[in-house]
């Protein structure tokens, strides 16, 4: 339900719980997808809230620090109309070694609809599924998953090119520690792009090829026909050692400049999860180009999730009509 006017494809997603796109089909992709352009025209109108959740409790908890997921989840329940409840773990009884668990289902008692959380540990979010009626949503699970990101990420890359089916795509950098690359290894290839990883060898793990995947170890022949480049942020917080030799290194050899771009299509498309280490992945005249779209994915996450939470507010997670 929009201003009366049902801006939003119908259908329905198969499970309660959205934890990775692994678990997705192509065709609840495109429905996500398809759900987020419709709602992408009311984040851009002058009355930007609907009553679609009125009623409906959302918690943010969030286990990791966050800006761009955590603020973009936030601000589609709010335009939905739901009431939302930021949890600070930090000031929660977790502090007191409160299991996991037994904080969902406080949390699920007080009346909770929907948990969005953030978890430092790959697999909590599909052991907590299993346990409540409350619809949990990964947004971001260790090195596992961070499904909504890859979403959006797909959102745009649709948006600029028409489809994703027999793209080439080539992502860039930490895929060790990656959440965002594993969701969008799953959902491109789903969606029929090919798939190509550039790194360090200590970087890209070498069992990736077993999906399928093509593996580079150099950023100018990676990128050759590239349609889109999709870099990503060192996450030097998981490194429990030196996995190259410097920064100063990595970005000569891995950082994205206006050079090493001209390798790629003419109108190949740069994306960025965010926060980017500017002038190491990417530098900074790269990032003002307009093929650029780190700016638009933010915008894009906040459609894309609104379609999310849309298509799971109905009983047991199947989607209503947007009448009902």
């Amino acid at each position: 339900m929009t201003d009366g006017h049902d801006t939003s494809a119908h259908g329905r997603l198969e499970s309660k719980d959205l934890l990775g796109l692994e678990d997705l089909t192509r065709q609840e992709i495109e429905l996500i997808l398809d759900n987020a352009e419709g709602f992408k025209t009311i984040v851009t109108r002058t009355v930007k809230r609907v009553p679609t959740l009125r009623g409906k409790t959302v918690v943010n908890l969030f286990f990791e620090n966050s800006t761009r997921t955590r603020t973009s989840f936030e601000l589609a329940a709010r335009r939905l109309s739901a009431d939302v409840i930021n949890f600070d773990v930090a000031t929660s009884s977790v502090t007191k070694r409160e299991s996991l668990l037994d904080t969902v289902e406080t949390i699920e008692a007080l009346g909770a609809d929907f948990v969005l959380m953030r978890h430092p540990s790959s697999g909590a979010h599909q052991y907590l599924g299993k346990q409540v009626k409350a619809s949990i949503i990964n947004a971001g699970d260790g090195s596992h998953e961070h499904p909504t990101q890859s979403l959006l990420d797909m959102f745009t890359i649709r948006e600029n090119k028409g489809s994703l089916k027999g793209l080439r795509v080539c992502i860039v950098g930490d895929i060790l520690h990656s959440r965002v690359a594993r969701s969008n290894i799953h959902g491109l290839k789903r969606m029929g792009a090919q798939v190509t990883l550039v790194g360090p060898p200590t970087l890209v793990p070498d069992e990736l090829r077993s999906l399928g995947l093509q593996i580079c170890h150099n950023l100018k022949e990676g990128i050759r026909r590239a349609d889109v480049i999709y870099m990503l942020r060192i996450q030097m917080e998981r490194m429990s050692r030196n996995l190259f030799p410097s920064l100063k290194e990595y970005k000569h050899l891995y950082g994205l400049d206006d050079d090493k771009l001209s390798y790629a299509k003419s109108d190949a498309l740069v994306l960025h999860p965010g926060p980017v280490n500017i002038d190491v992945e990417v530098s900074r005249a790269v990032l003002n180009n307009p093929r650029c779209k780190v700016i638009d994915q933010v915008t894009n996450g906040l459609a894309v999730r609104m379609a999310v939470l849309y298509l799971l507010r109905g009983a047991k997670g199947h989607a209503q009509t947007a009448d009902s």
